[in-house]
């Protein structure tokens, strides 16, 4: 079944498995989330819900806004997003969603706004080499250097690397895998990093990726890329 939700970044942290291994994990406040407007495929042509989060003072809201939020019967919500879910006709307004919609194991994606690093050179935006500090380099070291000189080019290809704003883009990270989720304290731990500052919004919801399925008895995977899958007695007999 299809699940998302809204939530804000936390922070990082680490957490200690039964092993006793370190697992660095990203803490997200997850929900609640109200269900603010579900469309039908009779009306809109598409089945879909949706979520606001986080409350907020009807009066800092635009006219729209609160008309739109007042005529669900719902409370006033500082964000809101639409998501495209396979149980949308099940749900309805004034729903609530929490995060214990999740659970340990699930494999998600998390939307978010990156970090933004304000305008940057080649060096650091693309990872540009520099020119030779010395042997009279001239104040050029981190410069692009010459493009689209030539008669032949006369011009610069698109997509050339170049000077530009830097981060501030959504990011979308595929197949993280939830850790731990409290209800209680509206808490999703997520193993690994993911988009935006602390604070930051971010979207969860069901990841897109086909997970391979291996065989747990064995250890030999079933996907035929890998060695183990085309090669199986050869994997068993390193195992």
């Amino acid at each position: 079944m299809q699940k998302a939700i809204i939530g804000k970044k936390v922070g990082m942290t680490q957490i200690f498995d039964e092993s006793g291994k370190v697992i660095p994990v990203t803490v997200v406040e997850a929900g609640p989330c109200t269900v603010t407007q579900k469309k039908t495929v009779e009306t809109d042509g598409y089945a879909a819900v949706q979520l606001g989060f986080e409350d907020i003072k009807e009066s800092k809201l635009t006219k729209p806004e609160a008309g739109h939020l007042k005529k669900a019967g719902v409370e006033a919500k500082k964000h809101l997003k639409e998501f495209k879910l396979e149980n949308a006709a099940d749900m309805n307004v004034g729903d609530v969603v929490k995060a214990d919609t999740f659970a340990a194991g699930d494999m998600i994606d998390v939307t978010g706004i990156s970090k933004g690093h304000g305008y940057q050179g080649v060096v650091k935006r693309h990872g540009a080499g520099r020119t030779p500090m010395t042997h009279g380099g001239g104040p050029v070291h981190r410069h692009a250097g010459s493009m689209g000189a030539s008669s032949h080019q006369s011009r610069i290809f698109p997509g050339k690397i170049g000077a530009g704003q830097m981060g501030n883009e959504q990011v979308t990270i595929e197949n993280l895998e939830v850790v731990k989720v409290d209800a209680e304290l509206n808490m999703i731990v997520i193993r690994g990093a993911i988009p935006g500052p602390k604070g930051g919004l971010v979207y969860l919801r069901n990841t897109v990726k086909n997970n391979k399925v291996k065989n747990v008895e064995t250890g030999i995977s079933k996907n035929p890329q890998k060695a183990s899958g085309r090669n199986p007695q050869k994997a068993s007999a390193r195992g």
